[in-house]
């Protein structure tokens, strides 16, 4: 059975989740082989990846690759793409590794896709392009397929690897040393969930109103233990955080549970959040778009209809 590279997203040591996303979807094309890239490897990752079926583990853990940007690991992948004469190589749909995809397509001659949804035998994908606009399903012809998938694109299921794991060294180029991080800044991290991750996501729009009314929004999202996102229009106008923008030109997210509250559902929306498996629409006009959507709708002011939500599933816990 041929391999499928997998490339590990990781903060600190700690394995994201659209990682063992990756993992779950490598088994239906082959054998899944997890590359580690940079500081943190321990025993409890590696227990972590062979849990969720990594037969191999390819462990690169030289600091250089993480001290200079992105083309490093292009590098790694490079090389284990010429030795390993994988069936695939999967890596996660954020902005680095979307940019990790596109170098290494270029480099091996070969197709990518991007934003995927899904994926079947034969690695036919599933996507959601030109704006979320359109559904297609997508298959590499041109040398190994290249897959940024979203995460929370499938549920992850624990199956058992080998985890056998096998060091490698590459050597970072010159060309690969031309820009370098000088500096890493932590963010502050609340008790939500990263939206990019979450099962649930509470978004607000313009209907909203003002910053002081978001409170309504993280109320609801912290009774269901989800993440908060706005509309651009709601960024735009200063009452949330650019880094919680879903659509477009911001967060792309699929959780299992979107709901939208005062957000009328432009295009620009819509692409960042229609993949959604289920989709709540709370707004005063029946007329708004995002109805068209959306799996169930409220037609009312959010001012009232959202606190009332909130206190019926606090009554619930």
């Amino acid at each position: 059975m041929s391999e499928v590279l997998v490339l590990v997203e990781h903060v600190e040591g700690q394995i994201k989740k659209v990682t063992l996303e990756l993992l779950t979807l490598a088994r239906r094309l082959g054998a899944p082989s997890a590359v580690w890239t940079g500081p943190g490897y321990s025993a409890d990752a590696k227990a972590k990846l062979a849990e969720h079926g990594a037969e191999k583990i390819y462990v690169a853990d030289s600091a250089d690759i993480a001290d200079y940007v992105v083309a490093p690991k292009v590098d790694l992948l490079q090389q284990l793409v010429s030795s390993a004469s994988p069936a695939a190589v999967l890596v996660a749909a954020t902005a680095e590794a979307k940019e990790i995809a596109g170098r290494l397509a270029v480099r091996t001659d070969s197709g990518v896709l991007t934003d995927v949804v899904g994926l079947e035998e034969g690695a036919v994908a599933d996507q959601s392009i030109f704006g979320g606009g359109v559904n297609v399903r997508s298959r590499v012809t041109k040398g190994i397929p290249i897959i940024a998938v979203r995460p929370n694109a499938v549920p992850v299921e624990a199956a058992a690897g080998a985890g056998a794991e096998e060091q490698v060294s590459v050597a970072v180029s010159e060309a690969a040393k031309t820009a370098k991080v000088v500096e890493r800044v932590k963010e502050e991290k609340g008790a939500r969930p990263e939206l990019t991750e979450a099962a649930i996501v509470v978004s607000g729009g313009r209907g909203v109103g003002s910053a002081e009314n978001f409170s309504i929004i993280e109320k609801l999202a912290d009774s269901l233990g989800a993440a908060v996102g706005a509309s651009r229009a709601a960024t735009d106008a200063g009452w949330y955080p650019h880094q919680f923008q879903v659509g477009q030109t911001g967060k792309t997210v699929s959780p299992q549970l979107y709901i939208a509250a005062g957000i009328s559902g432009a295009i620009q929306h819509r692409a960042g959040m229609q993949t959604a498996k289920t989709i709540v629409v709370v707004n005063k006009d029946p007329e708004a778009p995002i109805f068209e959507i959306a799996d169930f709708g409220v037609v009312g002011d959010l001012n009232q209809v959202i606190p009332q939500l909130t206190e019926e599933i606090a009554k619930r816990k």
